[in-house]
């Protein structure tokens, strides 16, 4: 069984942009924030596939994401879940316009049918889309990091296609995952 996920990876200058504004701040709270390397918007959670199905499953993400179009985007706002009150995950938003929505949701809905439909479980709740920076190791009240989050406007790129990547647990920096990219997907351009 394999562990994997659909993504809409950023390019490198605006994880680079966002990075830069989190590392002067990260020294003032105890969260495992995330690497670089690690940040991404998930679409779909895999936690089990088995290696039998994989193809199938490539092949279904493909059409799912010839389907659906470019769009621009950036990292801007945060958030936090469960809730700002009681966080265990901090996070960054996307600004989307009104196409960019429907795209991205449409995307998310696509790439968790295709799973569906190659016999593979999907995890998680109702898509939400963000960047995860920080995980808290008990709920805190984060409401000072989210309005300074906030305040956060990152650099504009096109998001033109997905990856399927894997995760390989425990096997990062300092315990951490480790995401090796099994294949990447072009979106029409629209």
């Amino acid at each position: 069984m394999t562990r994997l996920f659909v993504a809409v990876q950023p390019p490198d200058e605006a994880i680079e942009h966002l990075d830069a504004f989190l590392e002067v701040r990260r020294g003032a709270a105890d969260f495992r924030w995330a690497l670089p390397e690690q940040m991404h918007v998930t679409l779909a959670f895999l936690a089990d596939v088995p290696e039998r199905k994989l193809d199938d499953l490539l092949e279904r993400l493909g059409r799912a994401a010839a389907r659906r179009t470019s769009f621009d985007t950036r990292i801007v706002g945060g958030g936090a879940f469960p809730s700002v009150a009681a966080a265990r995950i901090l996070w960054a938003g996307l600004e989307l316009d009104e196409q960019g929505r429907t795209e991205l949701d449409r995307l998310a809905t696509g790439t968790r049918a295709a799973a569906s439909r190659a016999g593979i479980a999907v995890g998680g709740g109702r898509f939400r889309p963000h960047v995860t920076t920080a995980r808290l190791r008990h709920p805190a009240d984060v409401a000072r990091w989210v309005r300074l989050l906030e305040g956060y406007e990152g650099p504009p790129w096109r998001a033109d296609r997905i990856e399927l990547v894997e995760s390989f647990l425990g096997q990062g920096p300092r315990g951490r995952p480790r995401y090796e990219t099994i294949d990447t997907l072009p979106l029409s351009p629209g």
